[in-house]
């Protein structure tokens, strides 16, 4: 997956209630996404969803993606779901540590363990950070700083590489409010310049980052050309396929 051609990743969450729609909404984001097009784009039902949706999706360029993973690949856990089973659905992305799972309870050390085991099994992990508020003191620098550097305790270099890395601002997630494009350009560099702190000029670089939080068709373009991240993560506007191609051909 080269770096240099954006990915948008549509988050449907707890989205939509049935099977019936959940298909609709994936032929509809299918067939307006062509093979020779561009970016990448990756869609992430409900899990129950993950088998049809995937199959409505498979001629297309469309990927598919998982909300979350289990840690461990078999056994007596009820209710989670592997990284074995994800895989044998066709999974490609997996989204580890989302701000509403953290708030749930998911902590920076479950977020390594489900990274490593998704690495293990070759499958992309797209790990969310991303602070709660703002403060005109500067603190969630440190509070983001803190999410990064938690992955690099348990992450190479070269595995670093491989991670997708999504920035969240929690306050933006879903509320309407928006971080501006220079909020997202000030973000991508100092996460670039905590990795090069912690790695290397190299493994900033090539890590890969997106930003999530209200994207919508009307800011996407300047939120990708002046933001200068790799793509987005996308939430609401996820769930109309005429929204979430806009946003796919604003980055285009």
């Amino acid at each position: 997956m080269k770096k240099t051609i954006p990915l948008i990743v549509g988050n449907w969450k707890l989205n939509p209630v049935t099977l019936d729609d959940a298909v609709k909404l994936a032929i509809q984001v299918a067939s307006k996404q062509k093979k020779a097009e561009v970016p990448y784009v990756s869609v992430a039902p409900p899990f129950v969803y993950l088998s049809e949706v995937g199959k409505k999706t498979k001629k297309s360029s469309v990927s598919l993606a998982a909300q979350d993973v289990y840690f461990k690949n078999i056994g007596a856990h009820t209710g989670e779901i592997s990284i074995l089973q994800l895989k044998d659905l066709g999974v490609e992305f997996v989204i580890i540590g989302h701000s509403e799972r953290r708030a749930m309870g998911e902590t920076d050390e479950d977020v390594q363990q489900k990274v490593l085991m998704t690495i293990k099994h070759r499958l992309i992990p797209i790990v969310c950070i991303g602070e709660r508020e703002r403060d005109e003191q500067g603190h969630f620098f440190s509070f983001v700083e803190k999410q990064i550097r938690c992955l690099a305790k348990v992450l190479s270099s070269a595995q670093m590489k491989k991670i997708v890395i999504a920035y969240e601002p929690i306050w933006a997630i879903g509320t309407g409010n928006t971080a501006t494009a220079d909020d997202v350009r000030e973000m991508q560099l100092f996460i670039e310049s905590v990795l090069t702190k912690v790695y290397d000029r190299s493994t900033a670089k090539n890590t890969r980052l997106l930003y999530g939080g209200s994207v919508k068709p009307n800011n996407a373009k300047e939120l990708h050309e002046e933001g200068n991240m790799n793509g987005f993560l996308v939430g609401g506007a996820s769930l109309k396929a005429d929204d979430f191609t806009a946003i796919i051909k604003a980055v285009s």
